[in-house]
């Protein structure tokens, strides 16, 4: 009898060393909709608990919102987009820790037929084209991370950001449902090429808008997962972000974020960077 009793906690004992750390915590994270769109975050999600034991939730939106869930400390860790923002996000106390983890680029898509004849043009050039055409542009109108990069470019122009014009949509939604609304409107659009590449899954392949604008340096995309600060925010479960940051950081992390595709084509390149 004491040795099936001894037998028990020594299998208890082996179970418990063997369980996570964290195994039964929950982390709230605010990202970006590209980053739920595409599917990625279903794909790390189970992989994250399996290895860690911590339960991933999170709120897909802008990153202008995001950020704000992160000050009001609504959430404990951060996966976005906007480098402009997220550095003065840091500076302000907000976050701590912004690392990079990885990244794609904009592209500018539009109908097959390109009435303003943007293809194959620098994206400061098609921008001008599609202004002086009138030819409709789709854009998300909601402070995120793509629109804070869509103005850049329109300011960048040299021209007053467009507005009221009849010609620009603002649709005030996510990535997928401004695709669906120029795909409507024969418009373009920027969006990453993560979404693309899932919108064009959606469509079998044979997507209504296509790639027409790409290439241009200044449109790499860049993801950053930002830890919020407990210092601001007491209750945020600061030691769970850091696992997270960690782990997204991690060399198998890396490849498997290198490793998801859709149709064949790869939607992020990890290129993660230390604290």
């Amino acid at each position: 009898m004491k040795l099936i009793r001894r037998s028990v906690l020594i299998c208890v004992g082996l179970f418990l060393l063997a369980a996570p750390v964290h195994a039964g915590e929950t982390l709230l994270m605010a990202t970006t909709t590209s980053t739920d769109n595409t599917g990625l975050l279903d794909y790390l999600s189970p992989q994250f608990t399996e290895d860690t034991g911590i339960e991933l939730k999170w709120t897909a939106t802008g990153t202008g919102k995001a950020l704000k869930l992160g000050e009001n400390c609504d959430v404990d860790v951060l996966l976005v987009h906007a480098p402009g923002a997220e550095k003065k996000y840091v500076e302000d106390g907000f976050g701590i820790h912004r690392r990079e983890i990885m990244y794609n680029d904009f592209v500018i898509i539009g109908p097959s037929l390109d009435p303003a004849g943007i293809k194959g043009k620098g994206v400061l050039d098609a921008l001008t084209l599609v202004r002086n055409s009138g030819s409709p542009f789709a854009s998300r109108g909601d402070n995120s991370g793509t629109h804070k990069m869509e103005l850049t470019l329109w300011n960048n122009t040299g021209k007053a950001l467009p507005d009221k014009e009849s010609w620009y949509v603002q649709t005030g939604q996510g990535m997928l449902p401004t695709i669906t609304i120029a795909g409507e409107r024969k418009a373009y659009t920027l969006t990453d090429r993560g979404t693309y590449i899932k919108y064009e899954a959606t469509q079998g392949g044979k997507p209504t808008l296509v790639i027409l604008v790409e290439g241009d340096g200044a449109l790499k995309n860049q993801y950053s997962v930002i830890e919020v600060n407990p210092i601001k925010c007491p209750k945020a479960k600061n030691n769970l972000a850091a696992v997270f940051s960690n782990w997204m950081a991690s060399e198998k992390t890396q490849k498997r974020i290198g490793d998801f595709k859709l149709l064949g084509k790869q939607l992020f390149t990890p290129n993660a960077q230390t604290k």
